[in-house]
This record gives structure tokens, sequence and C-alpha cells, in this order.
């Protein structure tokens, strides 16, 4: 059974920096693109940033220059690191993947397997 696991997220003030952690099991993801998603209250989920399986990346033009998508693949692991957060970065975060193989992006649609998400909130 295939399994992402979040962890990293909470409570912080605008300027300040988290690092999001994802931890997948029952597959091995290094053949598949993975990636984070977000939702805020009242708001459909949107792509944050995704990792390819070449590690190519690719990030929502509001998190430019400050969000960073990496993978470790001997860890199965997948992480979003966080820095100068606003208050409009306040959402529950996922992490994503496929089941397609050998893909360098992860649109929406794609994705096959969701984490349960953690809560990330931006204080003013």
């Amino acid at each position: 059974q295939v399994q992402l696991v979040e962890s990293g997220g909470g409570l912080v003030q605008a300027g300040g920096s988290l690092r999001l952690s994802c931890a997948a099991s029952g597959h091995t993801f290094s053949n598949n693109a993975m990636g984070w998603f977000r939702q805020a209250p009242g708001k459909g989920r949107q792509s944050v940033a995704t990792i390819g399986v070449k590690f190519s990346t690719d990030y929502a033009d509001s998190v430019k220059g400050r969000f960073t998508i990496s993978r470790d693949n001997a860890k199965n692991t997948v992480y979003l690191q966080m820095n100068s957060l606003k208050p409009e970065d306040t959402a529950v975060y996922y992490c994503a993947s496929t089941a397609r193989y050998y893909t360098e992006t992860l649109p929406y649609s794609w994705v096959d397997y969701w984490g349960r998400g953690t809560q990330v909130t931006v204080t003013s």
C-alpha cells in the first residue's frame, strides 16, 4: 500500500522558514515525479512545486525564489524548503506523486497518490 506522510508544518511568523518532508512507503518513487500542492481555506488545491525523475523543477509564480523542492531517492523522500514565508502561504500542504513513470512534471490531473496534508500557518 502506497503511503505519503508529510511532516514539518507548523506556525511561523512572516519572514520565517519551514522545511516540509514527505516520506514515501509501499513504492519506490525514484522513477516518478513528485510534488507539493496546497489548499487554503475556501480555495482549490493548487500546485506549489514539482520535481521530475531527472530533478527538473517547476514552481508556482507565487513561490519562485522563496521555495525550493528537492528529493532524496535513497530515502524515498521529497522536501520543500520554504523561506521568506508570507501570510498568504497559509494552507494545508499536500505531498503528491503519480503512477506514471519517467515524467518531469506533475500536473494535478496526473496525481494518483496524496498524503494527508500538513498545516502551515504564517502570522503577520
